[in-house]
């Protein structure tokens, strides 16, 4: 299979795994399984699963540190180890590890990456540490129980981070953070000439687009994406924390990239640092969540208008369901945000607080 086939088999269609379908039952009942990443006090890792009422399906400890997950289509999951990880971890649907896959000679992960519609092939984001943050897309036969490497792809850039396939054009974005590091290291090598960009690849894999932010200490890190390929991007910024940067940007179908309007006091409550972006695609709602600044904020994303800024401590995970969204806590219980009514609603879910990574993906 070329370089071509790769990604055209990406893109004939999205799965409901990539772009979402409504996670709680009508009668309000939650039936998805949230899977995530968890650490705890002691410094061991664990890959886990659970119902959002509460109901535990596996927790299993693990060597690295995982940062997002890919729900695959037997149920199961695939757990990626964050930079500088070496590992992708894949459980069964009841918890049982399959298959432990390692990087090739000379490459490590950054924590992210896609499903092909037809479920056979997964495109991870990973570090050339040859030459170090050079990014590549490592290309991935999915087997019944394996996975094996076919192939790379470059990301045109550095650092590459997260990737998410627009689902009306069928291109792939890539995040590239724009930070050098060394193999085992996530010391930042060149703050002073960072290269972040957001890059569109086709689907015979060229260099479809290529932009990047008018502040170069910002670092594209998460993305969202609505049906209509509106593409919404969550920035680190790397320079002093009293500088006003804009952290978030958006990409609408034809247009630039262009800063995502946030009022100063949002802006200020950001401290410099967006986590994950998820959209509500019913409600057209963008929310993000901010670890540094103990927040939790969501907007219009056609108008910009402000929707919700609540205090959360440690916030990271969140993911759209149909009443809104659920979000992590590290430092107190999980939320169900309910955007039904006229004005959001926020109540506890029975999920364990403490130790989540960045991501929650549900299936």
């Amino acid at each position: 299979m070329n370089r071509r086939q790769f990604l055209a088999a990406g893109i004939a269609g999205l799965s409901a795994t990539t772009i979402g379908h409504w996670l709680i039952n009508q009668n309000g009942t939650p039936a998805a399984t949230l899977f995530s990443a968890r650490s705890n006090a002691q410094g061991q890792h664990f890959a886990c699963a659970w119902r959002l009422n509460g109901e535990p399906v596996f927790e299993r400890q693990i060597t690295q540190r995982c940062h997002d997950i890919l729900p695959l289509p037997d149920g199961g999951a695939l757990f990626i180890a964050r930079r500088p990880g070496t590992a992708l971890y894949r459980f069964s649907a009841n918890g049982h590890l399959l298959h432990t896959q390692r990087a090739s000679a000379d490459r490590h992960y950054y924590g992210h990456a896609v499903l092909s519609q037809d479920g056979h092939w997964i495109y991870a984001s990973e570090n050339d540490t040859r030459d170090p943050g050079r990014g590549v897309i490592g290309v991935y036969r999915l087997s019944d129980t394996t996975l094996s490497k076919e192939a790379e792809l470059s990301t045109h850039g550095i650092g590459p981070h997260q990737l998410l396939w627009l689902p009306t054009s069928g291109l792939l974005a890539i995040a590239n953070g724009g930070i050098r590091t060394e193999a085992d290291s996530r010391q930042a090598m060149n703050l002073g000439h960072m290269q972040a960009s957001l890059v569109l690849l086709s689907a015979d894999g060229r260099l479809v687009s290529q932009e990047t932010l008018a502040e170069p200490k910002n670092s594209l890190r998460h993305m969202a994406v609505a049906a209509d390929d509106t593409l919404v991007c969550g920035q680190q910024y790397m320079g002093p924390i009293e500088d006003r940067v804009d952290l978030l940007a958006i990409k609408r179908p034809n247009q630039p990239l262009k800063p995502f309007p946030v009022l100063a006091a949002q802006r200020q409550g950001m401290q410099q640092y967006t986590a994950s972006l998820a959209i509500h695609e019913q409600q057209r709602v963008l929310a993000v969540t901010l670890p540094r600044g103990n927040r939790v904020q969501a907007w219009q994303l056609d108008s910009g208008e402000l929707v919700l800024d609540q205090a959360l401590p440690d916030c990271a995970g969140i993911a759209a369901v149909e009443q809104g969204f659920v979000v992590s806590s590290g430092q107190s219980r999980c939320r169900l945000i309910d955007l039904q009514g006229a004005t959001p609603r926020i109540s506890a879910l029975t999920l364990p607080a403490g130790g989540w990574d960045n991501h929650w993906r549900l299936s």
